[in-house]
């Protein structure tokens, strides 16, 4: 398979001794620099934190960017994305030094889908899925999941609240160990969101 063209990167090196890297996946129409403002939030001070940009322009949205096109029933993009990305994280270790099981894959809305999507099948140390959803699994993952972390709206009018249910049920069928939490929110992540993800990356070490 031919090698795909590098994803656009934001990079916010650790601030103190680098002990692990915190990928996170930003939403259908939002760009590299959407979920930045997690990196000093999340108060992960020995993580390294790396902001993909998914590869293809927004129909709609100017500078926006998706991972494929919700729009097309056959989810145009999404074989491209999903091979681009596996290449991307399989790369990490020579590039970060941190090994993929001190790596944690995070994403929200449809970058959650995508986190879950190619996380899945990679020794990653953790997944996070924030306002996301689950992508159909055509054939069961081979290898231990790594744990995973579903955050999700009761009043999420983007994606309902019933997907986010199916992707825990989905998961714990296939024997990963899911973490999963409503709160009363939108499509959004909240204070209380980013402290679970905190207390998740803790308990990854």
């Amino acid at each position: 398979m031919a090698q795909s063209k590098p994803l656009k990167l934001r990079t916010i090196p650790a601030s103190k001794t680098k002990s692990g890297v915190l990928i996170a996946l930003h939403g259908w129409g939002a760009n590299g620099n959407d979920l930045v403002p997690l990196a000093p939030e999340l108060n992960l001070p020995d993580y390294e934190f790396i902001f993909p940009e998914a590869p293809f322009d927004h129909p709609q949205v100017p500078g926006g960017k998706m991972w494929y096109d919700l729009q097309d029933p056959d989810r145009g993009g999404l074989a491209k994305s999903r091979q681009i990305l596996a290449e991307f994280l399989n790369s990490l270790p020579k590039t970060t030094g941190i090994p993929l099981s001190r790596t944690i894959l995070l994403g929200f809305s449809q970058g959650g889908a995508m986190a879950l999507d190619v996380g899945l099948r990679l020794p990653l140390a953790g997944l996070v899925c924030l306002s996301g959803y689950l992508h159909a699994i055509a054939t069961p993952p081979k290898s231990p999941i790594s744990p995973i972390l579903i955050v999700h709206g009761k009043q999420d009018a983007v994606v309902p609240l019933k997907a986010a249910q199916i992707a825990r049920d989905t998961l714990l069928g296939l024997g990963a160990k899911v973490k999963y939490l409503e709160y009363d929110m939108g499509h959004e992540i909240r204070p209380a969101a980013i402290a679970q993800v905190q207390q998740f990356a803790e308990g990854l070490k």
